[in-house]
């Protein structure tokens, strides 16, 4: 079966590293905006008989779907045999149950539309909080990437003498895990609580790490509040300025800038979301994985 990937408006880059190490086309479309503001959308290749990649990574996600989905069914229109939708950064995971009345799960709605158009759908850590698997929410193949490896090799080829540092005990897990693939230490900030309004930030045994390279890691930066408040209490203990590694380069706002403020030695994250601070790059595991999810549909 050929394959051939469609890029959206943004994606290019991605696209072209999946269509080399996936052996495939990159195809044609058009899409633009009618005057008064409906989508505009046409495929110039032939799809005929092929399973059609749709490269779309879904922050800021409104705008996207509708050129997705009319994409998807105008391939099919065509004559494709598939439609996968390669989504390295999933919105709408958060609202996974009410919290006030009224409400609806939007992620199990947005899940809905999504396996209504696409035949499968590939994804790098999604935020999966009280869901146990994508599978809940997404009715189509799917498949959920990890970058814990990729950010443990990135740390053991570009830093020396690293100590991973989690924000709360919540990161513990989730930097344990990055510590242990790349060989290094990590430790986890402590609050103390001197009285309701006095609390204590500390880091456990930082003269041991006075002359280490303090790596904070997080899957998606935001807002970066978490990420400067711990930068503060790093500078406060003494230690090296750190650098700050997330999957998802989401930086809400003027974030990204205040993050670099802060006193940070420098930002990397996975290409994931396209943003400047892209340094580790998972188009090789992301190629593997969405080829094989094809043969399952």
């Amino acid at each position: 079966m050929k394959t051939i990937l469609f890029s959206l408006p943004g994606n290019e880059e991605l696209t072209e590293l999946l269509a080399k190490k996936m052996d495939a086309e990159i195809g044609k479309a058009t899409l633009r905006k009618f005057p008064d503001g409906e989508s505009y959308t046409r495929i110039l290749s032939d799809v005929k008989d092929k399973c059609v990649v749709l490269v779309c990574t879904l922050h800021q996600p409104d705008e996207k779907l509708l050129p997705l989905y009319f994409l998807s069914h105008t391939a099919k229109s065509l004559g494709a045999m598939c439609t996968c939708l390669v989504a390295p950064y999933l919105a709408y995971m958060r609202q996974d149950k009410i919290f006030n009345a009224g409400e609806g799960v939007t992620s199990g709605f947005f899940g809905k539309l999504i396996s209504g158009f696409a035949d499968s759908i590939t994804t790098v850590d999604p935020h999966l909080h009280r869901i146990s698997s994508l599978g809940e929410v997404y009715k189509i193949p799917n498949k959920v990437i990890h970058a814990a490896d990729a950010i443990s090799d990135w740390i053991k080829e570009n830093i020396e003498n690293p100590v991973l540092i989690g924000p709360d005990s919540e990161s513990e897990q989730w930097v344990s895990e990055v510590a242990k693939k790349a060989g290094a230490p990590f430790t986890v900030l402590q609050k103390v609580r001197h009285g309701d309004r006095d609390v204590e930030v500390s880091v456990p045994d930082v003269e041991k790490y006075k002359n280490a390279t303090p790596i904070l890691v997080d899957d998606i930066i935001s807002t970066a509040r978490t990420m400067i408040e711990t930068v503060q209490h790093l500078k406060k203990a003494g230690m090296k300025p750190p650098i700050c590694v997330g999957i998802h380069a989401v930086f809400s706002g003027n974030a990204y800038q205040d993050l670099l403020d802060s006193g940070v030695e420098k930002i990397v994250t996975c290409n994931t979301i396209p943003h400047p601070s892209n340094g580790i790059d998972l188009s090789d595991i992301m190629a593997k994985e969405v080829t094989k999810l094809m043969h399952h549909i």
